[in-house]
């Protein structure tokens, strides 16, 4: 942007914090009625920020210092055996860093003692060590520098999960009371309908040039390119010790495209190679046409199902203004289960299309597999069998697609699209990694399989505004028992509860009132209750 625009820098993570939420407070923030729910949620929605930025300062510090603490101990080690040994100091001493950091030993003989400074340098310039990694790297003494920032940046980082473990917590009690809220008021953002697009158009625009001009990419494991064996998963289900990219369950060809980090507090990952392009041009495609597609859909919900384009647009703007999206913009695992749920809901009075999309983001992240019993509770009465067909049909087209995946075994790859194994216990992300015993997510993964099978028969007459709130009620309590970095994963329910939170009442949008009977798109609906059924 900077060929463009003269001068221009990148925001800081932190800065656009302070700014979006005064931008969400001028143009959302209800001053005529103070103690609104309205405000209420806003308010929810800014302190999200916090704990995502703590989480991600300690996460890029947690890595520096491993690498930096690995880099230690084996100078330390090297130091130890030539006092053993006898041995020349300088070739041992020159072998153990270089050969940590991915690169030949030095020719030049002898290295020249280094400062911390220096050692930061070099850590920072290694492959990114994942947290696995680090917790199997050798460690130096306790009492060393090394080791308390190491300690110190995992304490930084338990802190922000926390924060957004206690915040989602409160956004799942929030989504579940929703359907008892049946006064509405229409309360529409504190501008017009075109400053809200040119502001929305805006946003987009810088997101995105963020996202294609970045040039950096974040692996988890190591720096070579992505190949078909690659993508083919673990050997096994010892996946504590295996180098994979996308952990826990999901699609395997999602391992061959990776994340383009826009914003960072620390480090941006490492520099896209020749070998890379390729796939990092596929991931920077993938996440345009994908937020393109959320925010689109949530206009579209706005027009055709809210009767009201102000709130649309009103909605699209503020998804793009929160600072979870311009931090985690090139995620693609964060943002394509997002424009997939946003369009099932979008084609609710379709249900082959909506079962489709929901089929598919089943399969490439898996955790939507738990919102089947509200939908399929939704279209009971009616569309059922479109329903469940487009979602058979669609797993069934992405299981047969394994098999086409050469050097790959296609039962270990159907078993991690479909989360097929126990509940892991080792080699875990997030809060399950930083000293939560991992045994305790076995009574919130109950908890969890009791909430969603409850939302089969609770509310027990389901309408478009009851799917908004418990499908994204549901995906905010993946983020409890989530191994990899549960609480992250934002844009798995922003957009639903942003439309949850701006919605009219819907009492009459139900499938039995909006679909036909047959396998036709869509049939003439009269006026129910005083509203147009859409």
């Amino acid at each position: 942007m900077s060929e463009i625009l003269f001068y221009y820098q990148r925001v800081n993570p932190t800065t656009w914090v302070y700014l979006s939420s005064l931008l969400m407070i001028g143009l959302y923030f209800k001053f005529g009625r103070f103690w609104s729910v309205r405000n209420l949620d806003l308010v929810l929605l800014i302190l999200l920020a916090p704990g995502l930025l703590i989480a991600q300062y300690g996460s890029e510090t947690r890595v520096s210092a491993a690498r930096l603490a690995a880099l230690e101990a084996e100078r330390m080690a090297a130091a130890s055996e030539e006092l053993t040994t006898g041995s020349d100091p300088a070739g041992a001493e020159s072998e153990a860093p270089a050969t940590l950091a991915g690169t030949p030993p030095s020719s030049q003989g002898a290295m020249p003692e280094e400062s911390p400074s220096g050692l930061t340098e070099r850590a920072a310039a290694s492959p990114v060590i994942g947290q696995e990694e680090a917790r199997q790297a050798p460690q130096p003494a306790e009492s060393s520098p090394a080791s308390e920032n190491l300690l110190k940046s995992v304490r930084i980082e338990r802190l922000g999960f926390l924060w957004l473990y206690a915040i989602g917590g409160v956004w799942l009690v929030r989504l579940l009371l929703d359907p008892t809220m049946v006064r509405r008021p229409l309360l529409e953002p504190n501008l017009t309908t075109g400053g809200l697009v040119f502001i929305g158009v805006s946003l987009f625009v810088f997101l995105m040039a963020n996202v294609w001009t970045s040039q950096r990419f974040q692996a988890e494991a190591e720096e070579k390119p992505p190949t078909w064996e690659r993508a083919a998963g673990p050997d096994d289900r010892d996946r504590g010790t295996q180098e994979v990219w996308r952990r826990g369950p999901g699609y395997a060809l999602l391992n061959l495209v990776p994340s383009i980090p826009t914003m960072s507090l620390v480090g941006d990952g490492v520099t896209v190679r020749s070998q890379w392009r390729a796939y990092a041009l596929a991931a920077k495609v993938i996440t345009v046409l994908c937020h393109l597609a959320v925010v689109l859909g949530i206009m579209a919900i706005g027009y055709w199902h809210f009767g009201n384009t102000k709130t649309g647009a009103g909605v699209a703007t503020l998804y793009l203004m929160l600072p979870y999206t311009a931090q985690m913009t090139g995620y693609i695992d964060h943002v394509i289960p997002a424009a997939l749920l946003v369009w099932a809901i979008q084609c609710y009075r379709r249900p082959l299309t909506s079962g489709m999309l929901l089929g598919l983001a089943t399969g490439l992240i898996y955790y939507p597999l738990f919102l089947l019993p509200l939908w399929v509770s939704f279209y009971w009465r009616r569309g059922l069998m479109r329903f469940a067909i487009g979602v058979a049909a669609t797993l069934l087209g992405m299981a047969v697609a394994l098999a086409f995946i050469p050097h790959a075994s296609y039962w270990q790859n159907l078993q991690q699209m479909f989360g097929l194994w126990p509940p892991q216990m080792e080699g875990l992300q997030g809060i399950w990694g930083l000293g939560w015993n991992p045994v305790y997510r076995i009574p919130v993964l109950a908890a969890f399989f009791a909430l969603s099978w409850t939302l089969a028969i609770w509310p027990p007459q389901k309408n478009l505004g009851t799917l908004l709130s418990c499908s994204a009620a549901v995906m905010v309590a993946t983020q409890f028992w989530h191994g990899y970095g549960g609480g992250l994963y934002m844009a798995w329910y922003l957009p639903l509860t942003l439309l949850t939170v701006f919605r009219p009442n819907l009492e009459d949008r139900v499938a039995l009132a909006v679909l036909g009977e047959g396998w036709g798109r869509r049939r003439t609906t009269g006026v129910v209750n005083g509203f147009k059924a859409a």
